[in-house]
């Protein structure tokens, strides 16, 4: 499974790449603290899974990398996926490298 560090993932951001950035928390979460994104909740995403492209890069991510891993599995096996990449560390990582005073859980 391919994965960007939270230092690429700014870059990109900074560098105004061409990139989805997808969120498979939930609800809650989304409401503590967010990346900005698309938010498909994992328990939405078999259905929701349309949203997400397949003609650019992805960066899915969750709190610390384990649901975005699992989701990233699920699509690349059921839905022939082949662009995505899981967020080393999560949203956590993102708080603890990037931006500290971002809100936690």
């Amino acid at each position: 499974m391919q994965e960007v560090s939270v230092d690429e993932l700014k870059e990109k951001i900074d560098n105004k790449e061409d990139f989805v950035l997808v969120d498979v928390r939930e609800q809650n979460e989304f409401d503590i603290c967010s990346l900005g994104g698309l938010e498909i909740p994992m328990s939405q995403i078999m259905t929701r899974y349309q949203e997400i492209p397949k003609d650019k890069p992805v960066i899915i991510h969750c709190k610390s990398g384990k649901r975005s891993a699992n989701v990233i599995s699920a699509l690349e096996q059921n839905f022939g996926y082949d662009n995505l990449s899981n967020l080393e560390g999560g949203i956590l990582a993102w708080a603890d490298e990037i931006d500290p005073e971002m809100d936690q859980y």
